[in-house]
C-alpha cells in the first residue's frame, strides 16, 4: 500500500458495525468512521512504516482511524512545529487528542512549547493534547532535561483548577500527576502528594466502562513493581 486510498480502503475492509458502535460510546460517529479494531490498524502500520509523507496526508483525511494510524507511523522528530500544531487542532475526537498527537509530539524538539501552549488552550481537545503531551515527555525525557521547577508548578497548578476544568481536561491533568509521579524521581514526593490532594477525579466517561485511575493507587502499584523512575523509550502504543 502506497497511497492514502490504498489505505482507506484496506481500513473500511476491516470495519465492523460492532467496532464503530463501540466507537460511539467514546464519541466518534458518522461516516469517517469504519470500525477498525487497533490490532488490526497496527498490521496495516506495519506495512507502511517510514513513509512519513503518507502519514501526513492520513491524517488530514480526517478520517478517525486513518487519523490514528497516522500516529503509529509518523516520526515525530520529522514534523514541524506548524505541523504538529496543526493536528492538535484538528484532533477533535479523544483518541486522536489524549494519544495520536502526544505521540508525535512528545517526540519533537518543539513537544515542550507546544505541551505549554496547548494546556492553555481553551478549546477542551488541544487543552487536553498539551497536558498528555507534557506527560509523554516526563516519561521518556532523562529528568536532568526537564524543568523540575516548572513542573512542580504544574503539580499546585492541577491542584488548583482540576475542579473546573473541562471534563476531558480532568482525565488528562489527572494522567499527568501520575506520570510524574512514576518517572520524575527527584518530584515524587511531591506528586504523591497531589495525588492525595485530588483524591477520585469525578470525570464523566459517557457510556462506557472505563474508569478514572485513583492516582495515589496507581503510582503505588508502579513503586511496587519497581518501575518507579524507569523511562520509557517512547509513549506510542
Amino acid at each position: 500500500m502506497s497511497t492514502v486510498t490504498q489505505v482507506l480502503k484496506a481500513l473500511n475492509s476491516k470495519g465492523s458495525e460492532q467496532t464503530r458502535r463501540m466507537y460511539a460510546r467514546h464519541g466518534a460517529s458518522g461516516p469517517k468512521v469504519y470500525g477498525v479494531k487497533v490490532a488490526d490498524m497496527k498490521v496495516i502500520a506495519k506495512s507502511i512504516k517510514g513513509e512519513q509523507d503518507l502519514a501526513m496526508e492520513l491524517y488530514e483525511t480526517g478520517h478517525y482511524e486513518a487519523m490514528y494510524l497516522a500516529g503509529l507511523v509518523a516520526d515525530g522528530r520529522k514534523m514541524t512545529k506548524r505541523q504538529l500544531d496543526s493536528w492538535a487542532k484538528g484532533a477533535v475526537w479523544e483518541w486522536s487528542s489524549e494519544y495520536t498527537v502526544p505521540w508525535v509530539a512528545s517526540e519533537s524538539d518543539h513537544g515542550h512549547a507546544l505541551a505549554v501552549k496547548w494546556m492553555g488552550a481553551r478549546k477542551e481537545h488541544i487543552a487536553c493534547a498539551g497536558w498528555n503531551t507534557y506527560a509523554g515527555l516526563v516519561a521518556t525525557r532523562p529528568d536532568e532535561e526537564l524543568d523540575l521547577e516548572e513542573i512542580e508548578s504544574l503539580l499546585k497548578r492541577v491542584e488548583r483548577e482540576i475542579d473546573s476544568a473541562p471534563n476531558r481536561v480532568k482525565y488528562c491533568m489527572n494522567g499527568f500527576v501520575i506520570a510524574v509521579g512514576s518517572y520524575v524521581t527527584p518530584l515524587n514526593r511531591e506528586a504523591k502528594a497531589t495525588a492525595k490532594t485530588l483524591g477520585k477525579v469525578e470525570v464523566d466517561m459517557g457510556d462506557t466502562s472505563c474508569k478514572v485511575p485513583l492516582a495515589t493507587e496507581y503510582i503505588a502499584k508502579v513503586e511496587k513493581s519497581g518501575r518507579a523512575g524507569k523511562k520509557r523509550k517512547a509513549i506510542r502504543c
